[in-house]
């Protein structure tokens, strides 16, 4: 059973604590962790943008010289795409990016994120959390004793108001719910910080 180090409430290093086999102790599938990622992106497009037709377009509607005898080639509208201010040929429509991904697909990944994150050593968990008020000021500390530099993802619980509040200042760090847990922050985090609430745990 893979183990991961805690921390206690000053972010000194406390010790250890073993971890779900099934949730840090996987072998990371990169390609699962690829398509998630992906479809977590697309369904972030808005996927508003949108060009004319010729069919809208203002105009066009009477035909703009005879059909023969101009010497000029024959048009039937001056609002053809290929004409300057006619309508876009082809052009994008509004649509949804959005990618069908399975529960067990979404959940396999976010495994396989946490078992690579936690071989390397970037999975750390706090005993509890000690913010009797909300202080940035206290959760630079934290992260100073704890030593974590770069982006640091804090997991937080319902309960974790005052360090929710006291982290979510800090540029360095991005603030997660337990429940909105996903790969793809977990990847783009240099580490990772649990409570021991919020630590998930094997599912059957």
């Amino acid at each position: 059973m893979p183990s991961v180090e805690t921390l206690d409430a000053t972010g000194a290093r406390s010790g250890s604590v073993d971890v779900a086999d099934e949730v840090f102790g996987r072998e990371p599938n990169i390609p699962l962790m690829h398509q998630v990622v992906t479809a977590q992106l697309a369904a972030r497009r808005a996927g508003t943008q949108s060009t004319k037709t010729r069919a809208e377009v203002a105009g066009g509607g009477a035909k703009p010289w005879k059909q023969k005898g101009t010497g000029r080639a024959r048009a039937g509208s001056n609002r053809s795409p290929i004409w300057r201010g006619g309508g876009v040929a082809l052009g994008p429509k509004p649509r949804s990016y959005a990618q069908r991904t399975p529960k067990k697909m979404i959940r396999a990944a976010l495994h396989s994120a946490l078992s690579d994150r936690a071989a390397d050593g970037h999975v750390l968990v706090v005993d509890e959390w000690a913010f009797d008020a909300p202080s940035t000021k206290a959760a630079a500390a934290f992260l100073a004793t704890a030593e974590l530099n770069g982006r640091v993802l804090v997991v937080v619980g319902d309960a974790d108001t005052d360090a929710a509040k006291s982290f979510r200042n800090l540029p360095e760090v991005h603030l997660c719910h337990a429940s909105e847990l996903n790969a793809y922050d977990v990847l783009v985090a240099d580490d990772i910080v649990f409570s021991r609430s919020t630590l998930p745990e094997q599912k059957a």
